[in-house]
């Protein structure tokens, strides 16, 4: 089996919980873990992946996640389970509302609420892709960028990732950016292909957009990753699922920071297929602390 399908069944694997709608107090309980990894931390994408599959094991098939807003609590322990608690807030004639908690040693690690909604006739509009974008194709893999770097997190970027990231732009792994306006733009889609299970897709579009969202500050600010004593944390996450699309197919994740003051930055997000269609938006804001000058 090659190594993108290895990648691709263990993100399957993570959204795949444990429990169902019968166990449950006041909240539907389902549990959760990390797959093997270089770090000690959960990845934040992973926590708001799965809480979404979690409301969707209470959720109606005919009612697809629209939006969801979450607040990171704590940091996650990736050698430790993760309880899922979901409380049913509503179920309307075309809308559900669903309050997830996502819990390690008794307390949340992340706090979310979650919208779902039938299918329903409206106005449409939305922004334009922007041009000028090369195709993914045309583009380097993690791997072709940091590939032979033998540390253990560089090698889990570059071959353990459940998705396939290709930056338009330059990367910000470790050499300062030479353009230093706040924007960034990735192409990114899982190595192997998913299950036609539109909730799947959903969870792990919420899953992948975590990855580069807050880059646009770091590149107004010429700062990579491995800046030296820098310390970065989301601290919220908020998406809006548009219209219908595949993971296992190209998209466009375009970014950009309108803010930056008071230790936190805020970054904004807006998802394309290749067919140029908006298919979700995303907003976050992060933690961003520099060393001191001493």
């Amino acid at each position: 089996m090659s190594t993108q399908n290895t990648n691709t069944e263990t993100l399957l694997e993570l959204l795949s919980l444990k429990g169902s709608s019968e166990t449950r107090t006041y909240e539907d309980i389902f549990v959760g873990h990390t797959p093997p990894q270089a770090r000690d931390r959960v990845f934040g994408g992973q926590v708001l992946g799965q809480s979404v599959m979690a409301a969707y094991r209470t959720i109606a098939e005919d009612r697809p996640i629209h939006s969801m807003h979450g607040y990171f609590l704590r940091a996650g322990d990736a050698r430790l389970p993760i309880t899922f608690g979901v409380e049913r807030l509503r179920d309307g004639r075309s809308f559900s509302a669903r309050r997830v908690h996502a819990y390690q040693n008794g307390v949340p690690i992340l706090s979310m609420i979650a919208s779902f909604q039938e299918h329903s006739e409206g106005v449409d509009h939305q922004d334009t892709m922007p041009e000028g974008i090369p195709d993914p194709e045309s583009l380097p893999t993690t791997a072709d960028l940091i590939g032979e770097i033998d540390h253990p997190v560089a090698q889990e970027f570059a071959f353990n990732r459940p998705f396939d990231i290709r930056y338009v732009g330059e990367p910000l792994y470790f050499q300062q950016p030479t353009d230093r306006r706040a924007v960034n733009a990735v192409w990114m889609k899982t190595t192997a292909a998913m299950p036609d299970d539109d909730a799947l897709h959903r969870a792990a579009l919420a899953y992948a957009s975590d990855y580069t969202l807050l880059e646009p500050i770091l590149r107004r600010h010429g700062l990579t990753w491995i800046t030296r004593g820098m310390s970065v944390a989301s601290l919220d996450h908020a998406m809006w699922w548009h219209r219908p699309f595949r993971v296992d197919e190209w998209l466009l994740y375009v970014q950009e920071s309108p803010s930056a003051s008071g230790a936190r930055g805020l970054g904004t997000g807006r998802i394309f297929n290749r067919a140029g269609q908006q298919v979700a938006s995303v907003a976050q804001e992060g933690m961003l602390r520099l060393p001191s000058e001493d």
